[in-house]
């Protein structure tokens, strides 16, 4: 028998055939990857859903402490709006309280003027006629420089009748060294002219408000009064600068 040389023999192996254990392989295969891929998607789930729960959790609690800072937030607005409010009534009460006390003084004042008048005009034994000039009242206003002034001329006479005349007020101080002299009208709106003028049976209040000029500082107050006709008088006096405060 003749070979060909330079070719490779194999041998033969003769294996049954098994159609079933080939079926049950590619099965059980399938289902390895079945379950592997139901895992996946179970494990999967499961940490997605527990992140979830993890990352919602946190959230819950900052959502509650959030409400809760702005609840205490607009407490602490309201307790800041009471306060303000206590504050400004507070404030408003304390002026009307400082006014009343300020205008009760006023009336003091007055009261305690009218009674050193009335006492002088009851005084028993004073048989002098003509003219009396009272004690000049000076209060001190709450602005600086500014005086409230009240004094009377009065009526002496046994039978009164009324008179006419007039009244001079002066100021003397002292500004930059040397004395000066300003009459009423000078410093006082109240008062139009230098003779103010007097008419009454009784007597007659001179009152008002002055306010003196810069660097001007008072020493003492002349007055000098003046009645015309028949009887005419005259009286004159010097009160020094004496100030009654508020």
């Amino acid at each position: 028998m003749s070979s060909v040389k330079g070719s490779k023999q194999y041998s033969m192996k003769v294996v049954p055939s098994r159609p079933g254990r080939s079926i049950l392989r590619a099965l059980l295969v399938l289902a390895l990857l079945v379950a592997g891929t139901g895992g996946g998607y179970l494990y999967g789930c499961w940490t997605g859903l527990g992140g979830k729960s993890f990352a919602l959790g946190p959230g819950d609690q900052l959502s509650t402490q959030l409400q809760e800072s702005r609840a205490e937030a607009e407490q602490l607005r309201q307790q800041v709006a009471n306060l303000m409010l206590s504050s400004e009534v507070d404030r408003q009460a304390n002026d009307s309280v400082r006014n009343e006390v300020i205008a009760l003084r006023e009336q003091i004042a007055s009261l305690e003027a009218d009674i050193t008048f009335y006492r002088g005009l009851m005084a028993p034994g004073d048989q002098a006629k003509g003219l009396k000039l009272g004690e000049m009242q000076l209060v001190a206003r709450n602005e600086p420089g500014y005086f409230s002034y009240k004094f009377v001329v009065q009526q002496l006479a046994t039978q009164h009748e009324v008179i006419s005349g007039v009244v001079n007020i002066t100021l003397v101080g002292r500004r930059a060294g040397e004395t000066e002299r300003l009459a009423l009208h000078e410093v006082s709106d109240d008062v139009d002219d230098e003779d103010i003028k007097l008419r009454f049976k009784y007597f007659q209040n001179i009152e008002g408000e002055l306010s003196l000029p810069d660097g001007f500082t008072p020493e003492k107050v002349e007055l000098v009064a003046q009645s015309t006709g028949k009887n005419a008088a005259e009286a004159k006096k010097s009160f020094s600068w004496q100030v009654r405060d508020l």
